[in-house]
C-alpha cells in the first residue's frame, strides 16, 4: 500500500522539476535569442557608429543594477584586481588611487613604496601617464600605472594648482593583512587587521604569538575600516582564539549545494585570553563574521559602532575571454542564528531604493552564555561609542571627499612636527565648516528629496504657486538642521579628520601610534580589559 502511493508522488514530484527546469531553461533560451536579435539589429542599423563592447557593458551593467551591489560583471582588467585582492600582493606604484573626472588622485602613498619615493603626495592629481592625456582618456586610467618591476613610468600632475613631472619605478608590492601590531600599557596586545586575503591568517597568527611572547596578557583586535575578503580567511581568524569544531558561520541559499556550516579546524592559540574586538560602519562581510562570531560565543567583548550589515555571500564564476561574474549565492548566519544583512535588495520601496530593517523588526537571539543579541544589520558592539559612529552627514562627507579635501588643504597650510603632539582644535574644525561652505558642500537628505517630489507634482497639478513659499521655507528649516547636525555629530567627523590629517605627515604608521596613544575607541578597550570586572560582567 506504501509503494503504491510512495511512486505516484516521487514520480510526480520528478515530473515537476523536470518540467519546471525545462520551463526555466526554454525562458533563458527564450530571452537570450531576443537580446542577441536585438543587439545584432541595433549595431548594424543604428544612425550612428555604435562600440559593441560598449553596449554591451552597459547591458549587463543594467541587467545587475536591480539585484544587490555585489553581484558585479568583472572585465579582464576587474578580474586581475580582484586576485590582487585574494593573493595581497601585486606590480605597481605603492598608492591607493582614485579615479574621477578623467583625472586619477592620489589618495595615499605607501611609505617608501615607489609613489613617496617620486615625491607624490595625496591629494595629488594626476593629469598625463607618459604620452597619453587623461583628460580624452576613456578607460580605466590606472591601468596604465600598472607594468613590470623595474621599469619606469613618466606622470604629470597638478599640487596646489602648479603642474609638476616625475619618474615612478614600478616595484613589487605586498599588502599586509596586519599592518601593524604593538604592546600597549607593558601587557595589552594591539593587532590592525586591515583585509582578508590568502596570508592574513598567517600574519595574524605571527603578530598574536610575538605580542604573547612579549608579555601580552589580553588583546584588542581592531576590525575598524576592514571591508572584508576571504571567507576561510575569516573563520580561521576566529580559530586562533576559540577551540577546533566550533560552528562560526552558517550559509544559507535556495541551492542547495551553498548550504553550509563552517567549523573551526586546527588547535587555538589561546582560548582564554581576554578579547576586546574594534569595528564600525566600514566594518564589513568577513569582519563582520569575526565579530559575530566572538559575540556570539561570549569569546569576546565588541566595541565600536555598529558594522556595516552585509550578510551575503558572493562567489566568482568564470564567463568567457576572461571575464567573471560575481555574484550572490547565499546569506550568512552568525553562530547564534543572525542574520546580519542590514538591506533587503529582494523588497524595494516606492523610489526603488532596498528597504532597510528598522529596530521595531529586530529579532532577538541569544549567545552561547544566554546573552540577548539582536540582527536587525550589521553587529551591534557591546559598548557603543559616538566617536567610532558613521551617520548619514558623515557618511556623505566621505562620499564627497570633503574631509579628504580639507585635509589636503590643512596639510599645506600648516607645519607638524610630531604625531603626538597633534590635536585637532575647536579652530580647526570652525575652519572645516567655513571649508565647507566655500566648497558648497551637497549633502542631500531623503526628506529633500520627499519635497522634491512634492513640487514636481504640485506643478504637474498647477499648484506650484500655491505651495512653493512653504516649499522654499520648509527647505531653509532643513538646511538649518543640516548646519546643525555638523555640530552634532563633531566627534565622529572629527574623529575622522584627525586620521586622515595624521596620515600626510606621518603615513599610516604615524597613524597607528596615534591612535594607540590617543583614539578613543582603543582608550575604551584598554579600560574595559584593564577592570577584569567590568569585562566578565558584559560577557555574563
Amino acid at each position: 500500500m506504501k509503494k503504491k502511493i510512495i511512486i505516484p508522488i516521487i514520480a510526480v514530484l520528478i515530473a515537476i522539476g523536470t518540467w519546471s527546469f525545462k520551463s526555466d531553461f526554454f525562458e533563458i533560451a527564450k530571452q537570450i535569442e531576443i537580446f542577441t536579435t536585438l543587439f545584432k539589429e541595433l549595431n548594424m542599423n543604428y544612425v550612428d557608429e555604435t562600440v559593441p563592447a560598449e553596449l554591451m557593458d552597459r547591458a549587463i551593467k543594467g541587467m545587475l543594477v536591480g539585484l544587490d551591489p555585489y553581484t558585479v560583471y568583472y572585465n579582464e582588467q576587474d578580474v586581475e584586481q580582484a586576485k590582487i585582492n585574494q593573493t595581497g600582493s601585486f606590480t605597481g606604484i605603492g598608492a591607493a588611487v582614485r579615479t574621477q573626472s578623467n583625472k586619477l588622485t592620489i589618495v595615499e602613498p605607501w611609505k617608501d613604496g615607489p609613489a613617496d619615493k617620486a615625491g607624490l603626495k595625496a591629494g595629488d592629481e594626476i593629469i598625463k601617464i607618459g604620452d597619453v592625456d587623461l583628460k580624452n582618456f576613456n578607460e580605466d586610467a590606472g591601468e596604465l600605472l600598472k607594468g613590470a618591476a623595474g621599469t619606469t613610468v613618466s606622470v604629470s600632475y597638478t599640487r596646489q594648482g602648479k603642474t609638476q613631472n616625475t619618474e615612478i619605478k614600478r616595484e613589487a608590492i605586498a599588502i599586509k593583512a596586519v599592518p601593524f601590531y604593538t604592546l600597549i600599557d607593558g601587557n595589552v596586545g594591539y593587532i590592525v587587521l586591515s583585509a582578508f586575503h590568502q596570508k592574513t591568517t598567517f600574519e595574524t597568527r605571527t603578530a598574536l604569538v610575538a605580542l604573547k611572547k612579549q608579555g601580552a596578557t589580553s588583546i584588542i583586535l581592531d576590525l575598524r575600516g576592514n571591508p572584508g575578503g576571504l571567507l576561510s580567511e575569516s573563520i580561521n581568524i576566529v580559530n586562533l582564539f576559540v577551540p577546533k569544531g566550533e560552528t562560526i558561520t552558517t550559509t544559507k541559499s535556495v541551492i542547495a549545494k551553498y548550504n553550509q556550516s563552517y567549523k573551526t579546524s586546527f588547535e587555538p592559540v589561546d582560548t582564554e585570553i581576554p578579547l576586546v574586538v574594534l569595528i564600525n560602519g566600514r566594518s564589513a562581510s568577513a569582519s563582520e563574521i569575526v565579530s559575530g562570531a566572538i559575540q556570539d560565543l561570549d569569546r569576546g567583548v565588541v566595541v565600536g559602532a555598529r558594522s556595516f550589515g552585509k550578510g551575503l555571500v558572493q562567489r566568482p564564476k568564470k564567463l568567457t575571454y576572461g571575464t567573471q561574474l560575481k555574484v550572490t549565492i547565499s546569506k550568512y548566519y552568525t553562530p547564534s542564528g543572525r542574520c546580519i544583512q542590514a538591506e533587503d535588495y529582494f523588497n524595494r520601496d516606492e523610489n526603488g531604493d532596498p528597504v532597510r530593517t528598522t529596530a521595531a523588526n529586530y529579532n532577538a537571539f541569544k549567545t552561547k552564555g544566554g546573552r540577548t543579541v539582536y540582527d536587525g544589520g550589521g553587529i551591534l558592539p557591546d559598548v557603543e561609542l559616538e566617536s567610532a559612529a558613521f551617520s548619514p552627514i558623515t557618511t556623505a562627507l566621505l562620499k564627497d571627499n570633503a574631509i579628504f579635501d580639507f585635509a589636503t588643504d590643512y596639510y599645506y597650510k600648516n607645519q607638524q612636527a610630531d604625531w603626538n603632539t597633534f590635536k585637532l582644535t575647536d579652530a580647526d574644525y570652525a575652519a572645516f565648516l567655513t571649508y565647507l561652505k566655500r566648497n558648497t558642500f551637497s549633502f542631500e537628505t531623503q526628506t529633500e528629496v520627499a519635497l522634491k517630489e512634492v513640487l514636481k507634482k504640485a506643478e504637474g497639478e498647477g499648484l506650484k504657486n500655491e505651495v512653493e513659499k512653504g516649499y522654499t521655507s520648509l527647505l531653509q528649516d532643513v538646511a538649518r538642521a543640516k548646519d546643525k547636525e555638523l555640530l552634532d555629530k563633531k566627534a565622529e567627523i572629527a574623529s575622522l579628520l584627525t586620521d586622515e590629517i595624521i596620515k600626510r605627515y606621518f603615513y599610516r604608521e604615524g597613524l597607528y601610534n596615534y591612535q594607540v596613544a590617543h583614539n578613543p575607541e582603543i582608550k575604551e578597550a584598554l579600560a574595559l580589559l584593564k577592570d577584569q570586572k567590568k569585562y566578565q560582567n558584559i560577557l555574563k
